[in-house]
């Protein structure tokens, strides 16, 4: 039977600098993506690469006195070697310094031109240098880059232009037909926005530098950067080189982009498309930003995160497992070290690698490391395979639906149930009589194929754990050949085996202790706080107190209320269900500050209407004059119960 292709890409990075840990997110999302789909039985082509071209490159070159492509290739290294030690499984990387890559981009740049899509005419006008990005004067934020906020500088060449504005309605048209073309949802609106906003048509070459495609019939002009990138898509897929893959793999099945260039990749590459009389990709995805303890990334903050060094520190495992389940795909996410340590420890040391280190402990000890054949199952035992079952069915429809987020939560649900089952079944109690054998045998084959169906479906996210695990459980079927069938059913777990000794997989961390002058600050905080406390309000009785469900929720978005000053629109998790709530914290807040935040709240509040959004709860701050402070229960899991 022929495997249906599946075509995955990321954006290309622009090789300006080396990348940070937002680009090893949106990596690994995509890696997780080819890797489930391969697991799945799909042929996954998974492109990446880099952007070479544009006025940044050619300035930073001239800053560092070497050409343009020694800047690059030195800058391009560093991305190889980063996705290696992430273990990105990409199938090609491109560069659109390539010759594969030229001759596709000066074929099209000619036959748009040729129909008259393409026409020259002078420019004057704002630029972006950093974004590359052409700007008209309605479009700045107070005389800035409306994406950057970085100053902007007037530029005036003569240039080629792309008659975007000719395809704009058909462009609406096809977004409002294919509802899934943009996602999620919140992007897809504001693409529409902008469509109906009126397009410009598109400045798609440069005179005043030369590092990028020269333009084929008019070589003093190079294509503008992001025509040129934007392309690599098909260059990679054989659009002029291997018509075969082509028409394998194109329409792309997904492109995952930063939310910052959804607007590129959904409003003019589609164009772009439509002009070459290509057919359009299936879906454009915009994720979020990955924030630092609650503050964009920024050098000038000293706050940009080398993924290489948490690679190092860490390994590549925890630090994918981290970025996909700590953010929900398509919402900003925060970074901090406290949170993947605390993530590391509780989900990897304590459930994880816990589960299966008393596993092949129990079976070491009591059936001398062999897994022996199941006897007759009890309810507890049919509740813990019905358990495992699901799980396999909701991961894939979660996983189908990009929402991986979800189905690593599914899985772990899974785990923390089967490490109850190891306290309720109790096999240190079994092994203590010779006619509980049997049950015995049942309780530990249960626990290892459960750990056997685990490891195959966190494969996508931990491609470095799941065979350690394989191993330790001392399955010989080579573990490259498991698909996603394999783990659909119970029992396939071939008794006799003989287990490895076990291995700590992910080893507590244990962070330094603090100074012993941050000791002594913590100790006086209190006498301090002492002098502050405002008068007292009336006395409540613990019934009065019990009246209220405080739970920890974690901030999934946060806006400003337009019109209001003091108010923020936040979105919370609080682990069964997703709540809305205004709260009057933005003098004191700005919205990245709180996303990836694990507030308190009031749950059982009264709703209420507060400038026509309805508020179902209320985050709890500690304020003394000016001051105010949200408070937040970072290490526990959304949903926990504050007593």
């Amino acid at each position: 039977m022929e495997r249906k292709p599946f075509y995955i890409t990321t954006p290309i990075f622009y090789p300006s600098d080396r990348l940070h840990i937002g680009h090893a997110y949106c990596t690994t999302i995509a890696d997780s993506v080819a890797r489930y789909k391969r697991l799945a039985g799909y042929d996954v082509f998974f492109l990446t690469g880099s952007d070479e071209h544009g006025q940044k490159i050619q300035r930073k070159a001239q800053e560092n006195k070497v050409t343009p492509i020694e800047y690059v290739d030195k800058i391009v290294a560093s991305f190889k070697q980063l996705w290696d030690k992430l273990n990105i499984s990409h199938d090609d990387f491109i560069r659109t310094t390539e010759n594969r890559h030229r001759e596709v981009v000066q074929a099209l740049f000619q036959k748009i031109y040729d129909q008259g899509d393409i026409y020259k005419a002078s420019y004057e006008g704002w630029y972006c240098t950093p974004c590359e990005t052409f700007w008209v004067e309605r479009q700045l934020t107070d005389g800035k880059c409306p994406d950057c906020g970085r100053p902007v500088e007037m530029v005036q060449e003569e240039s080629y232009f792309f008659r975007m504005s000719k395809y704009q309605d058909r462009l609406l048209k096809y977004i409002e037909e294919n509802p899934h073309f943009i996602q999620p949802t919140s992007r897809r609106n504001e693409m529409i926005n902008f469509i109906k906003g009126g397009l410009e048509d598109l400045c798609v070459s440069r005179t005043t530098f030369d590092w990028g495609i020269p333009v084929p019939f008019d070589t003093k002009h190079v294509v503008y950067v992001w025509f040129d990138a934007l392309t690599n898509y098909i260059t990679a897929a054989g659009y002029l080189h291997d018509r075969d893959k082509f028409s394998r793999y194109w329409p792309a099945d997904i492109h995952l982009v930063g939310k910052e260039i959804v607007r590129f990749h959904s409003i003019i590459w589609p164009i772009i498309l439509m002009a070459m009389g290509v057919e359009l990709p299936k879906m454009v995805y915009g994720h979020g930003w990955l924030v630092v303890e609650g503050d964009k990334m920024s050098k000038s903050k000293g706050n940009v995160i080398d993924p290489i060094q948490l690679i190092d520190e860490f390994g590549a495992d925890a630090i994918r497992y981290f970025l996909l389940r700590e953010i929900t795909l398509g919402m900003d996410g925060n970074f901090s070290r406290e949170a993947l340590i605390s993530r590391i420890n509780a989900d990897l040391a304590n459930d994880l690698g816990n589960l299966l280190h008393r596993t092949l402990n129990m079976i070491g000890r009591f059936n001398h490391g062999v897994i022996e054949a199941p006897g007759q199952a009890e309810a507890v035992d049919h509740e813990l395979m019905k358990l495992a079952q699901e799980t396999s069915a909701d991961y894939e429809r979660l996983m189908e639906g990009m929402d991986i987020n979800a189905a690593i939560k599914q899985l772990w649900t899974l785990i923390s149930r089967t490490n109850k089952y190891i306290d309720e079944t109790a096999p240190w109690a079994l092994a203590k009589d010779a006619e509980k054998k049997s049950r015995l045998n049942t309780v530990l084959y249960n626990l290892a194929e459960t750990l056997r169906i685990v490891c195959i479906l966190i494969s996508p996210f931990m491609p470095n754990t799941a065979p350690k695990i394989w191993q330790q459980l001392g399955i010989e079927t080579d573990f490259a050949a498991v698909t996603l069938n394999d783990a659909q059913g119970w029992g396939r777990l071939l008794p006799g085996i003989k287990v490895a000794k076990p291995e700590p997989i992910f080893p507590r961390i244990e962070e330094k202790p603090a100074a012993e002058e941050t000791k002594a600050a913590e100790i006086k905080q209190p006498a301090q706080a002492a002098a502050i406390v405002t008068p007292a309000t009336p006395e409540i009785t613990i019934d009065d107190f019990a009246k209220m469900d405080l739970r920890v929720a974690k901030v999934l978005a946060a806006e400003k209320v337009k019109g209001a000053d003091k108010l923020l629109t936040l979105t919370v998790d609080l682990g069964t269900e997703q709540r809305t709530i205004v709260s009057g914290i933005a003098k004191h807040y700005a919205p990245e500050q709180l996303v990836g935040q694990n507030v308190v709240m009031i749950v059982n509040l009264k709703p209420a209407k507060i400038r026509g959004i309805e508020s179902r709860g209320m985050v709890l701050a500690a304020s003394c004059d000016e001051k105010l402070t949200v408070v937040t229960a970072p290490d526990m899991p959304a949903g926990s119960k504050v007593k």
